[in-house]
């Protein structure tokens, strides 16, 4: 399990301190697709970054499986909007990468190389490199990176945000498979009210200046989703529901009718 207790996060800013996070208080069982939405300002990428552990918290406390988080690990996997891959590097060898540095034998990292091209459909483009890809299949390569290491927890900072809209339901298709194939523990923030409603199981919704935790809503819907879904009754109008909370959150409004905090 992925706890955060009473986290805040402050920033100075030419002389002055500027609070991005404020008490956040969240817990994400392991196996869950849980996606965090909210507006700019709200502190989506600033939360993805401390668990992470590229920062750290300037009070409370991040936990995964009872042990603090206290910098980068395997144990964690994160995908950025930009792919970040290393231009020289093939595809394959640059989901190698991350493998490079743990204590595997040669024999277990072509394993999992092999398994998460095949599971991302890049095996045909195992000895190509990034600049001859498209978007999409670079961004394939960075998720594939990031699960070749088989950490706890995968955590999407708008993964799929500078994609076009066919590119990225592809993408969104492809990472619920891996999700269900994995049983990984996935964190995702996004500012797309549809993205987080199609591919979380619940979602939380950040309020802005400063980042806080407004609500925390079940998604009802099968985990086994197809794009269809996406114009279904239930669907559209759980999206509108949140739609009008991430805007009044975003307004400073506090409450919003039909949300469930936990």
């Amino acid at each position: 399990m992925l706890e955060l207790r009473g986290v805040v996060k402050d920033y100075r800013v030419r002389g002055r301190t500027k609070r991005a996070l404020d008490d956040v208080n969240l817990r994400v069982r392991r196996g869950e697709f849980l996606s965090v939405l909210g507006a700019s300002g709200s502190g989506k990428s600033t939360l993805l970054s401390l668990v992470a552990g590229l920062a750290a918290p300037t009070e409370g406390e991040i936990l995964l499986d009872g042990a603090p988080v206290t910098g980068p690990g395997p144990d964690r996997g994160l995908v950025f909007q930009s792919s970040s891959l290393y231009p020289w590097r093939t595809v394959e060898r640059n989901v190698a990468f991350g493998l490079e540095l743990l204590a595997l034998k040669r024999a277990e990292r072509k394993r999992r190389v092999a398994w998460y091209l095949a599971e991302t459909g890049l095996t045909e483009y195992a000895r190509t490199l990034p600049g001859q890809l498209s978007g999409g299949q670079q961004q394939r390569v960075a998720i594939a990176r990031a699960l070749a290491c088989e950490p706890e927890v995968l955590l999407l900072d708008e993964p799929f945000g500078a994609l076009d809209v066919q590119t990225k339901e592809d993408m969104q298709v492809l990472i619920r498979q891996i999700w269900q194939d994995t049983g990984i523990t996935v964190l995702m923030v996004t500012h797309d009210v549809e993205e987080a409603v199609f591919l979380g199981q619940q979602v939380v919704v950040l309020a802005s200046d400063p980042g806080r935790i407004a609500a925390r809503v079940e998604v009802p819907l099968p985990d086994g989703r197809e794009l269809a879904i996406k114009h279904a009754k239930d669907f559209l109008e759980l999206r509108a529901s949140l739609e009008d909370l991430v805007r009044a959150q975003h307004h400073g409004t506090v409450t919003s009718p039909g949300t469930k905090g936990k």
